[in-house]
Formats: structure tokens, sequence, C-alpha cells
């Protein structure tokens, strides 16, 4: 799927400031995150996500974060914010995401382990995809902490999107890799967290879109 055939998707995560969000727009970015995990320095309020949500272009989907968040929180968050679709990154079980009647994307932390495509569909069969992420099991995510490409199962035939450390100066490397579904950044196009740097972004999708376009690199996703 490698090629000017393939648009690998991009999603930048943790804004929390409208003005970052019509610029993501602006890029072309498919997806941008707001974060309600208790543990992460990007945190918002739904009142800030749905400033964030306000500032959106038609088509571009408003991802919400959880991480053990109770159920409360959840439907609080998605009564303000009206999310196109979630994100949980701790020990939620497939029941507990799906709960909600909105699609969701099971986050991994794969550092330092392997895992069976067969078993991440047995344990979260109602996914819509995967967030593969460097750090390790049951910490938060946003460390900056690059995935080994050794860790992504090879017959995962789902959507996933590789996270982790990425930037404008590894990310086109890191498509011509792995191919994956999609990238998602943070830290990567950051001032501070939460804080996007406007060159920063515009420097990440450039570096995605060529690497779309080059044929060369064996794809797995």
């Amino acid at each position: 799927m490698a090629g000017s055939h393939f648009r690998t998707r991009i999603k930048f995560c943790g804004l929390t400031r409208p003005g970052d969000a019509r610029l993501a727009c602006e890029l072309g970015v498919d997806a941008v995150g707001v974060i309600f995990a208790a543990r992460s320095r990007r945190r918002v309020a739904p009142a800030r996500a749905a400033a964030v949500r306000a500032a959106l272009s038609p088509l571009v989907a408003l991802v919400a974060l959880f991480m053990d968040n109770d159920e409360r929180e959840v439907r609080a968050a998605i009564d303000e914010a009206r999310p196109t679709l979630l994100q949980f990154h701790g020990g939620e079980d497939d029941a507990f995401c799906r709960r909600f009647g909105l699609p969701y994307l099971k986050g991994l932390g794969l550092g330092g382990i392997r895992v069976d495509a067969g078993a991440l569909r047995a344990r979260w069969p109602h996914a819509a995809g995967f967030v593969l992420d460097g750090h390790a099991p049951g910490a938060a995510g946003g460390s900056g902490q690059r995935l080994d490409p050794a860790s992504i199962p090879a017959d995962l035939d789902r959507p996933w999107l590789l996270a982790g450390g990425l930037d404008p100066d590894n990310v086109g490397a890191a498509v011509r890799a792995v191919r994956p579904w999609g990238v998602d950044v943070a830290g990567g196009i950051e001032l501070a967290p939460g804080v996007k740097d406007g060159l920063r972004m515009r420097r990440f999708v450039e570096a995605v879109r060529a690497a779309d376009a080059d044929p060369a690199g064996a794809g797995i996703g």
C-alpha cells in the first residue's frame, strides 16, 4: 500500500487551543484529539474541548481520549464536546469502550513487549482501530518514547496509527519503514504541552505527504 495510491491519515493529539485546531484543518489533518485523562499534562475540561470542536472544519474528526476515566466523566465529556469517536488508553475492556454508542480506537503501549494481532481482535472485537504507542504498558501516553517496529503485529488487519516520539524530522522515515494506516503526534509538534507550534505542524504534514509519494520502503500496514 506504499506510494501515491495510499494516503497516511494524520491525527494531531493533545490540542487545547481553538487556533491550533483551525491551523490543523488548514493543513489537511484528518483528526484532532482532546485529552481527558487525569494523568495527562494536556488534559482539558469539557468546555475547552467544545471550543476546540467548534473551530474544526467539516469532515475533520474530533477524538476524545480517556484513560481509566469513570463512566460519568466519559459521558459528561461526550455531552459537551460531541466527539466523532473515542480513544481509550487505559485498562478499559471492549464492553466499557462500546458503552457510549460511538466508534472507538484502543490505544496500546507496546514498549518492551510484542502482541499477537489475534489476541488484540479477541480482546477488543468492536474496536474501529488501534493506536500503537511506544510507552510501556499501563503508562500514560505522550511520553515521546518511540515504538520499536518489531513490536507491531505484522498481521493486524484493522486500521492502526503509529504513535510515540514522532516529529517532523523522523515521521517521514517512520512512514516509509512501516507504512501505517495513520500517524498520531502530540509532543513532536509543540512548544509546550498542549501548545502547538505552527511551523512544526506544517513540517510534520509535509513530511508525511512526501513519504506517501515515495514508492520506496516495504510496508506492513
